[in-house]
């Protein structure tokens, strides 16, 4: 299948410390690929240098044959319409209420949609990720969990054809982790592009087609989910490194 975001040689620096360095990818639209590596390995900044939301010092990134950083302002608005993030942190807008938040992304890319349309989008929206709080409050005044619902709540609000998580499913009960990870599975279903990081190795196994494991900001292992299925000692040194 064709890439949608290609990385090519690409490097990043941080503070005089090679974070990323000379790492190059094709991720294939319609699949999931987990990035996967022991904590610092330099995972979540592959995952935001993919979605152009870092500057990489050397080398490309391009989505559908395009630079990211070369787009025009049209082009970038419609990559950032089809493409959202959802970050470790939740990174919601602390002086905004959170109905603020989730109607943001439709003001922007769907500038013409009536109120009462996003409004309802909003909460259609909200009503799949099971959050059911008053959205007049502010990030502050929820949990790190319910921060996250409303982190991929804004994520989904474009429908967007590619996604980027990062720990999406980090300070979530059970049932509420299960949930995402089933919109996340029927996103799949819809023949959409998923690029994910977690430590989470169930889940790793349950969603990615393929799994990049990065170990000092440089791709140590390329494995498919066939390798992973039909090789344990694979999947158990995978598992233990992803753990380390």
């Amino acid at each position: 299948m064709a890439g949608i975001i290609e990385m090519n040689k690409v490097s990043f620096v941080a503070q005089n410390r090679s974070i990323v360095e000379d790492f190059s990818h094709q991720f294939e639209e319609g699949k999931t690929t987990a990035l996967v590596g022991p904590s610092g390995s330099g995972k979540s900044t592959v995952l935001k240098l993919s979605a152009g939301l870092l500057v990489p010092n050397t080398g490309e990134v391009s989505f559908r044959d395009k630079d990211i950083f070369t787009m025009t302002r049209e082009e970038t608005l419609d990559f950032r319409k089809e493409a959202s993030m959802v970050f470790q942190d939740s990174a919601l807008w602390a002086n905004q209420s959170l109905f603020q938040i989730l109607e943001l992304p439709l003001r922007i890319h769907f500038p013409k949609m009536p109120p009462r349309e996003r409004e309802n989008r909003i909460q259609a929206v909200l009503a799949e990720v099971g959050y059911k709080r008053n959205l007049a409050i502010r990030p502050a005044q929820l949990s790190m969990g319910e921060q996250k619902l409303i982190a991929f709540a804004r994520a989904m609000m474009c429908q967007p054809r590619l996604l980027f998580l990062d720990e999406w499913t980090e300070s979530l009960d059970d049932s509420s982790a299960q949930r995402l990870i089933q919109l996340v599975q029927r996103h799949q279903r819809e023949q959409n592009t998923v690029i994910f990081v977690s430590h989470n190795f169930r889940i790793i196994k349950s969603l990615a087609d393929y799994i990049l494991m990065i170990v000092d900001g440089k791709m140590f292992l390329k494995l498919s989910r066939q390798q992973i299925e039909e090789d344990e000692e694979l999947a158990h040194y995978v598992e233990k490194g992803i753990a380390s």
